[in-house]
């Protein structure tokens, strides 16, 4: 299927971070202008066994023609991050911020649309929270997902932190 933004495929392909690991596993259309909602299946690159599930509003050319912003797509997501295999943890992040587990472009050059995971010790959860980094003008809109590792078999690489 030709995407919708075919002339401007290649402007993205060398200005937008596309994400390593992102799989589009689903696309639903939502109006007569084209705007659809994009589903990603994304694994975590040092935590195998979990999968986190991220939605996006992607803008169709109509809506991008009308608004007359053309290079960036909305900052909203949703995400749902599930075990889907044995969970083996290798070398995280343990402060506050976590790290970046996913990231692509959803604007021309400045938006980013991000996931860091953090792990919560003292409840022995993996939290991931996906949200947009910009320049200036943070947005505010975000989503958490959590994967309990109380009672579950967890095989830690380096070692369970203590």
């Amino acid at each position: 299927m030709l995407s919708r933004y075919a002339a401007l495929a290649p402007i993205f392909l060398l200005l937008a971070a596309a994400p390593a690991d992102a799989q589009q596993v689903g696309e639903v259309g939502v109006d007569w202008l084209g705007n659809d909602i994009i589903v990603e299946a994304v694994k975590d690159p040092k935590v195998q066994g979990v999968t986190c599930h991220i939605s996006y509003f992607e803008r169709g050319v109509i809506d991008r023609l009308q608004k007359g912003n053309w290079f960036e797509d909305p900052s909203n997501t949703a995400i749902s991050c599930q075990q889907t295999g044995p969970i083996s943890i290798g070398e995280i992040s343990l402060s506050k911020g976590g790290e970046e587990v996913f990231k692509q472009g959803i604007s021309l050059i400045w938006k980013k649309q991000v996931v860091n995971r953090i792990y919560d010790k003292e409840n022995d959860t993996l939290v991931y929270l996906s949200h947009s980094r910009q320049v200036q003008d943070g947005s505010a809109k975000m989503a958490i997902s959590t994967v309990p590792l109380f009672g579950q078999e967890v095989t830690w690489e380096k070692g369970k932190p203590q």
